[in-house]
């Protein structure tokens, strides 16, 4: 069936299905009863089916009224959010941008994005919410997240940004301990601090170019609940621990951390931007994300052309 597609027709009979009349869809519509049933005839006859059941207190859709008009539905709102979004992409961003991301990234590689969003848009104010527990997106006070390591939920509107290597590492006051290891199983007795923002504080696998692979499973002589506290009580001298290079990559381009077992690797991670469910994005949410992956993309040259740390 080869039909002319008219939008406004489309709207005037989804207008009348949803008002239940020919009247009080007009008034919807600010348009006269006339112009709505004239159109919504026009279209049947286009279709050649009948959409419309039409009593004197009520208009009911029929079976193939209803299936329509859920299409209808559809078409309409995807047309809505086309012009919507191409209005957004026209426009300054303006408005309070609303961000939540775990504490450790969040002070390493987001606060710089968010103080450079600011001073580019100087519309836009930015409350960021730095925590290690996940925000549910789904009350609407959030509009958008940042997860670093493993999705677990895939019904998420994400987008991957980004990846990061975890490296074991221990404070330079260290250094004597260290330097006999030359494989995981030389790490027996060493202090270890346990990060218990981790599902697995204590377990790892290391895995070698080789193509070896070796499981560690460690004893904690110190525990912290956040991954900066790892950090501070590794830098403190109180142990190995396993950090993400975002957070320690400056302590090991000064030497106040030191890269234990450089030909050994651990699992790397993922860098990701969780949205709420939504039919389209603000103007400010588009452009701050797109400022966070060329920071993302400028780390990751930055960490080529300086290897790994030895």
């Amino acid at each position: 069936m080869n039909v002319p597609l008219n939008l406004n027709r489309l709207a005037y009979f989804a207008a009348v299905v949803d008002a239940g009349s020919f009247t009080k869809a007009a008034d919807r519509l600010g348009i006269t009863k006339a112009v709505v049933s004239h159109q919504v005839a026009q279209l049947e006859r286009d279709l050649k089916t009948t959409l419309l059941m039409r009593t004197t207190r009520r208009v009911h859709p029929t079976e193939a009224g209803r299936i329509f008009h859920t299409r209808c539905t559809q078409i309409l709102r995807e047309a809505e959010d086309a012009f919507a979004e191409l209005a957004a992409s026209e426009a300054a961003p303006t408005g309070t941008l609303r961000i939540a991301a775990p504490n450790d990234y969040g002070i390493a590689a987001i606060v710089p994005v968010v103080t450079a969003f600011v001073e580019r848009y100087t519309d836009c104010r930015v409350e960021l919410l730095l925590g290690d527990q996940a925000v549910d997106l789904s009350l609407g006070q959030i509009d958008m997240a940042i997860r670093v390591g493993w999705l677990s939920d895939s019904s998420l509107q994400a987008r991957k940004i980004g990846s990061f290597r975890q490296f074991l590492v221990a404070g330079a006051t260290m250094a004597g301990k260290v330097k006999a290891v030359e494989t995981p199983n030389d790490l027996a007795g060493l202090p270890f601090i346990a990060n218990l923002a981790l599902r697995k504080p204590l377990h790892w696998q290391f895995a070698h170019a080789d193509q070896s692979a070796c499981d560690v499973d460690f004893q904690s002589s110190i525990a912290v609940d956040t991954t900066l506290g790892a950090r501070a009580a590794v830098r403190a001298g109180g142990g190995l621990s396993v950090l993400p290079e975002f957070l320690v990559a400056d302590d090991l381009a000064s030497g106040a951390v030191l890269h234990v077992l450089p030909d050994w690797s651990l699992a790397s991670g993922g860098i990701f931007t969780v949205f709420p469910a939504a039919r389209f994005r603000p103007t400010k949410v588009a452009s701050f994300v797109e400022m966070l992956v060329a920071a993302e993309q400028k780390r990751a040259l930055t960490r080529e052309g300086l290897g790994s740390w030895k």
